[in-house]
C-alpha cells in the first residue's frame, strides 16, 4: 500500500497561499535554474531540486485535492498534473456540469474516503495530498505518513495556512530530508505515530 504525503510548496511563516488565495512567489522555484523539470520546458529547476522533485512525481499514482484547488484549476482541464494517473476531489457538491466522466477524476464526500479511493487506484504508487485545509482534515484523522515541504524565502503574514485549521498537536520526526535549490529549502518528516 502506498504512503499517504502531505506535501505543497510553502511561505516561511507556514502559508501555501496570500490572503486574496494567490500563490505569489511560491512557484517561483520552479522557474529559478536550468534543468527542465518536465515535457513543457516552462518549468526549469536546479540540478538538485530536479534530482529531488523528478523523483517523488515519478512515485505519484494518486492526488487528493479539495474542491476549492479542482475549482482555482478549472479541474486541470479534466487531465491530472505532472503525469499523475488520478485526482481525488473532496467536495460535498456534485461534479461540474458537462464534465467528462472519463476523466480520471474522482468526487468523494469527506477525507476518509477519498484516502480510501485514493489507496484503491494507487496500488504501491505514492497518495499526495495537498496542503491546506484538505491537507490538515487528512493529518487531523491519522491518515498521513509523510510531510514534505518545498520552503520558499518569502513571509506572507497571513493566508491559507499549509495544516489548514488543525487545531491539535502532531508530532513530526527529526527531517530525513534536507536539501537546498535555488529559492527553495526541500524538507522531508515523517509522521511520528
Amino acid at each position: 500500500m502506498g504512503k499517504v504525503v502531505m506535501y505543497s510548496s510553502v511561505s516561511s511563516d507556514g502559508f501555501v497561499a496570500d490572503e486574496n488565495d494567490q500563490p505569489g512567489p511560491l512557484f517561483d522555484w520552479l522557474s529559478s535554474g536550468d534543468v527542465p523539470l518536465d515535457e513543457s520546458g516552462r518549468l526549469k529547476v536546479s540540478r538538485t531540486s530536479y534530482d529531488y522533485t523528478r523523483a517523488y512525481w515519478d512515485q505519484i499514482g494518486v492526488t487528493i485535492v479539495g474542491r476549492h484547488v479542482f475549482d482555482l484549476t478549472d479541474g486541470w482541464g479534466g487531465k491530472p498534473p505532472s503525469g499523475i494517473d488520478h485526482v481525488v476531489v473532496v467536495t460535498h457538491r456534485p461534479q461540474p456540469e458537462g464534465w467528462d466522466a472519463e476523466a480520471p477524476f474522482h468526487f468523494v464526500g469527506g477525507v476518509e474516503a477519498a484516502v480510501a479511493k485514493a489507496r484503491e487506484l494507487a496500488g504501491d504508487r505514492l497518495i499526495e495530498v495537498a496542503a491546506g485545509d484538505v491537507g490538515g482534515q487528512v493529518l487531523a484523522a491519522g491518515l498521513v505518513d509523510e510531510v514534505r515541504m518545498d520552503v520558499v524565502p518569502v513571509v506572507f503574514g497571513s493566508g491559507k495556512r499549509y495544516f489548514g485549521s488543525v487545531h491539535a498537536q502532531h508530532l513530526l520526526e527529526d527531517p530525513d530530508v534536507v536539501i537546498q535549490g535555488n529559492r527553495v529549502l526541500h524538507l522531508r518528516y515523517r509522521v511520528r505515530r
